[in-house]
């Protein structure tokens, strides 16, 4: 049976994944002085989150300006030096984030290019009217065949019910899918709640993993609450630079370590790389 539809009698025996998202899109050294933003800092981050609990890293890489960036050159640098530093203790899925920058054909082609372990897909960014359903069907049945972990982001119920909809009608191909339901937006000052999670839980029909990631200082409200329902956990200075006391967390670890005792408080034991690989597909 697969973890996300476990019955809650067996979360002690259904890991959960901790994924830390130490950068994103936007974020700067101006918001925080130990947001990552080369190579050699991810590898850092990587090391410090994956002692503090974590399994997975959900990786941005930026131009030397700062600015978000997709390009395969630039992540197979960050991918190699996150290699040197953990190895295949940590679970790497790159972004194919626009952030307001990139077209659907070009974060596309950066997935073709890459061909990552895993990666996450906005569906709002990648299913839109300029690319025909035929080739947003075609690069599904590609990834799939690939076993790429695609983990698909969502953004409300309505995402949910879309995303349901094209699996129903066969544009998905069965793969290492699963889905991120995002708490919220992004704007300044957002705070996320645990009730924002009801509506998707209600539209989602629990067939594939899923995870949550959300904003201020109920991030770890938020997850914990998820990991209650089986879900998995993202936290991390993309969503969130605050600790559950509202103070400025010093790293990304210190919030990685809150998610991992909230997850120990509901008795579910902590995944690693390989379960993560496991729970999201790509291993039988």
């Amino acid at each position: 049976m697969n973890a996300s539809v476990l019955p809650r009698a067996a979360l002690a025996q259904s890991p959960v994944i901790i994924t830390v998202a130490p950068n994103g899109a936007y974020k700067k050294a101006a918001d925080h002085p130990a947001v990552p933003m080369t190579p050699d800092a991810l590898a850092l981050e990587a090391r410090a989150c994956l002692d503090a609990g974590a399994g997975m890293m959900h990786m941005h890489v930026r131009k030397p300006d700062g600015s978000h960036l997709l390009d395969a050159h630039a992540y197979r640098e960050a991918l190699a030096a996150v290699d040197r530093a953990v190895g295949r203790e940590l679970l790497v899925q790159v972004t194919s984030e626009a952030a307001g920058v990139y077209k659907a054909a070009e974060q596309i082609a950066l997935v073709r290019e890459l061909q990552p372990e895993a990666v996450s897909m906005g569906l709002r960014e990648i299913a839109v009217p300029e690319i025909p359903e035929t080739e947003l069907a075609a690069f599904f049945a590609w990834v799939a065949e690939r076993r790429i972990m695609a983990q698909i982001i969502l953004y409300d119920d309505g995402d949910v019910q879309r995303w349901q909809s094209l699996r129903a009608r066969g544009l998905v191909p069965p793969g290492a899918w699963s889905v991120l339901f995002v708490l919220g937006r992004y704007s300044v000052g957002q705070t996320s709640s645990a009730y924002d999670l009801l509506p998707f839980l209600a539209a989602y029909d629990h067939t594939l993993p899923w995870a949550i990631c959300a904003f201020g200082a109920e991030e770890n409200a938020c997850v914990t609450t998820a990991a209650a329902f089986g879900g998995h956990m993202r936290v991390g200075f993309e969503n969130n630079l605050k600790l559950r006391d509202g103070s400025i967390a010093p790293g990304n670890a210190a919030l990685v370590r809150q998610a991992a005792e909230g997850a120990r408080a509901l008795g579910r034991p902590l995944a690693t790389a390989e379960d993560a690989r496991r729970i999201y597909g790509a291993i039988a």
